[in-house]
């Protein structure tokens, strides 16, 4: 069983959010949220939310009384996408103008127990 969480709209670029979103991918919750803890960027606290929330999702759709602790769940896919644009303009030298872009993403984890991975497989 898997489950999926998303944020969107986070104000910061999506080459920055892929670093981050590049090292938990494929890795065991417990071992993604020690990475993400201990991480020095900024993008690191938006996904240890995110996780958190996706495992708070999974513990959702099941029925049973069990924490997520019991089950082995593992990152399946994590994927970042560019979100819309904020364009403005900044006074230059010589009366010109620079255009600013201030960039935004969108982030999607998947999270599902290792065991129905192996029965997949």
């Amino acid at each position: 069983m898997e489950a999926i969480a998303k944020l969107k709209n986070v104000p910061m670029s999506a080459r920055k959010m892929r670093m981050v979103v590049d090292t938990i991918r494929g890795k065991s919750v417990e071992e993604a949220l020690n990475i993400l803890k201990f991480t020095k960027r900024e993008a690191g606290e938006w996904l240890e939310k995110l996780l958190l929330s996706a495992v708070a999702n999974w513990e959702g759709k099941t029925d049973m009384v069990q924490s997520a602790d019991d089950f082995d769940l593992v990152i399946k896919t994590a994927f970042v996408d560019e979100a819309g644009m904020l364009k403005r303009f900044r006074p230059a030298p010589h009366g010109r103008a620079h255009r600013i872009r201030k960039r935004s993403n969108h982030v999607t984890l998947v999270v599902e127990n290792k065991i129905a991975l192996e029965e997949e497989a």
